[in-house]
């Protein structure tokens, strides 16, 4: 088994996670790697960090010149601050210690790019470890604050792409669209072709447009990745 405190390599940078409650996973790089930077964006903004993953692997992407992150649990911040200082794009990457309400109220600026992979967990049960709890439960980040944030903090002709559990997908959508987020792009994801639509990538905008929605299956078998996700991935792990 890995040992989830070792320290991630991806191909051009390296996560250290110790200190963060939730480690990498499979639906941090999906994201991370599925967004989209098609209109180039100059500012984006990581919503819940972490470990800073989704910034690294955007400043890998693309030439943003501003990279901002959010984080809420100081060891995070920390670790992400490291991990952003240690990365070959530190000066375009920037970790906030704040919590989403106080930082859209007091920021001035406006992002082109919004991405998160926010808190849940759907067999919802509490452990000892509250911050793993913190990171992992809709209530530290309940979907209607998080939405309301991202309508204050994108740009008007802005993008907002973030992964959600499948069966959250609905109740999302129309909670959105109450501050004039629409859907533009949805991909559902699951681990094999046999197995359940586990989770939603989505991507919104403040713009109508006919809604893109297409299927990714992880494996063919234990370890037998598909064409698709080698694709999406390949150019951060090492080993795909």
């Amino acid at each position: 088994m890995t040992n989830m405190n070792k320290p991630f390599k991806f191909k051009q940078f390296t996560v250290k996670q110790d200190q963060c409650a939730m480690k990498i996973g499979t639906d941090g790089v999906l994201l991370g790697a599925w967004s989209t930077i098609k209109k180039q964006p100059f500012a984006a903004l990581d919503i819940g960090a972490g470990t800073g993953i989704l910034s690294l692997m955007l400043a890998q992407r693309c030439d943003a010149e501003v990279i901002d992150a959010l984080e809420i649990d100081e060891m995070a911040y920390e670790q992400c601050v490291d991990n952003f200082e240690t990365s070959p794009w530190s000066d375009r990457l920037f970790c906030y210690h704040a919590d989403l309400a106080e930082f859209t109220e007091e920021i001035e600026d406006q992002y082109d790019l919004i991405i998160c992979n926010p808190p849940f967990y759907s067999e919802d049960y509490k452990t000892e470890y509250i911050e793993r709890d913190l990171a992992r439960f809709q209530d530290a980040m309940p979907f209607a604050h998080l939405l309301e944030s991202v309508s204050k903090l994108l740009i008007k002709d802005g993008t907002f792409c973030t992964i959600i559990p499948f069966k959250e997908e609905s109740q999302f959508i129309t909670v959105a669209s109450a501050v004039n987020l629409k859907l533009n792009k949805i991909t559902r994801v699951r681990g094999n072709l046999y197995s359940d639509i586990k989770r939603s990538l989505i991507e919104m905008s403040f713009h109508e447009s006919e809604i893109i929605s297409n299927e990714l299956v992880i494996e063919n078998a234990r370890h037998n990745y598909t064409e698709a996700y080698v694709k999406l991935t390949k150019d951060f792990y090492l080993k795909i």
